[in-house]
């Protein structure tokens, strides 16, 4: 975890190698630190990413930035669930004081850093 230069804490959601819906619900909840009982379902996402209760306790006092990365290949395999994921994204930000949620580079890590999304 890092900070920006606003001081929110960054965390990165590395979706690389994820081709599914399962998939991003543990990768999620792996890099996002989400407790035991989050659901796995996108309601529960949603609900997770916009309640600073479940976030990292130096991102409820700073705000969260959430960095996703390695998206690509999920969003050309599943581009159904992407789009409600990319939703899922959207609303928590409206939802959520202090979340920002970006778009990284859309390759895998294997791809050299400066590559655009």
């Amino acid at each position: 975890m890092t900070e920006d230069p606003a001081g929110r804490l960054v965390v990165t959601l590395d979706l690389d190698g994820v081709t599914d819906k399962a998939g991003l619900m543990d990768r999620c909840a792996r890099d996002l630190a989400l407790p035991d009982w989050f659901g796995r379902n996108w309601d529960a996402l949603a609900d997770s990413l916009s309640d600073p209760s479940v976030w990292p306790d130096e991102a409820r006092e700073r705000g969260l930035v959430l960095l996703v990365r390695g998206w690509r290949a999920y969003a050309e395999a599943r581009p159904d669930e992407w789009s409600v994921a990319e939703e899922v994204f959207a609303e928590a930000t409206d939802r959520g004081p202090g979340l920002f949620v970006t778009l990284g580079p859309g390759g895998s890590s294997k791809d050299a850093p400066d590559q655009p999304g």
